[in-house]
């Protein structure tokens, strides 16, 4: 029979968060696959628990991946864990996943802590819709690309940051959405948790003066509607009928769509769109 493999979440700071489940799995499967054996040992050890550890991160992913594999095929159930938290998000725990399923392998995640959820709700920021972008990449154009889509994103945002780089990215995403209410956490769960609310301005002047220290968590805050709107009517407001007209038109919709929407945003017929162009 093929194995199977366990995706599990371990704790991401305090060592009791930790379901039952999991230790249980972590107990009874042939192998764990670590993305750090170091760090890995020592919740094992916590837990009195002696299940055989393998290396399996970003810089031997492709080698260790293939072994992993073929253990799975042969009929060994592996468990796979991270750092802290959950496997699969910013971490290699996704290409073995991938691979799994390319193999027809079984699959199952064991469900637990979760920094960027847990930041979420600790920021007192809106929950109801958001979106992860875990760290920022270095390639500058996509960076740039991310940042820019939070200057019209209603969207609460989830951004993962180390302490060497925090500053210039809260530099970066100021200078291009200016100021906006953020959350900076980090030492989630443990003794010195911090949850840091301000703004993106006070917390560049903060940082310029006190040297980031750990990992963190930022959880910014989207873009309020109606100033989407006053900027959109701004915007229209030193357009003609032709230039609107033709901003939609750059978007590949159709003239009549494009008629439609230009109507809307300014309260006109579309008759009155009509005859302004059939004019020009």
């Amino acid at each position: 029979m093929i194995g199977k493999l366990y995706v599990c979440a371990t704790p991401i700071g305090n060592l009791k968060d930790i379901t039952l489940r999991c230790l249980e799995i972590l107990q009874k499967v042939d192998l764990i696959a670590s993305e750090d054996t170091r760090h890995t040992i020592k919740l094992l050890n916590h837990y009195e628990i002696k299940t055989p550890l393998e290396s399996y991160h970003e810089h031997n992913k492709e080698t260790k991946g293939k072994k992993l594999i073929s253990l799975l095929l042969d009929g060994k159930n592996i468990a796979l864990v991270s750092d802290a938290g959950m496997p699969g998000i910013c971490d290699p725990g996704e290409d073995l996943i991938k691979l799994c399923y390319e193999n027809n392998i079984e699959v199952t995640v064991l469900p637990g802590a979760t920094a960027s959820i847990t930041a979420l709700i600790l920021s007192g920021i809106k929950t109801r819709s958001y979106c992860f972008e875990g760290f920022l990449p270095s390639n500058k154009k996509a960076r740039k690309e991310i940042i820019q889509r939070l200057e019209n994103d209603t969207r609460t945002y989830i951004l993962y940051e180390a302490p060497h780089h925090l500053l210039q990215t809260l530099e970066e995403i100021y200078e291009q959405i200016g100021n906006r209410n953020i959350a900076i956490v980090k030492e989630l769960t443990k003794k010195y948790e911090n949850v840091f609310k301000t703004n993106l301005e006070y917390a560049i002047d903060y940082f310029k003066t006190n040297t980031p220290k750990g990992e963190y968590v930022l959880v910014i805050e989207g873009v309020n509607e109606n100033d989407i709107l006053d900027k959109q009517k701004e915007e229209i407001a030193h357009m003609t009928i032709k230039e609107h007209l033709d901003k939609y038109l750059a978007t590949g919709i159709d003239i009549k769509e494009a008629m439609k929407k230009v109507a809307k945003d300014r309260g006109i017929s579309k008759r009155e769109v009509y005859n302004e162009i059939k004019v020009k």
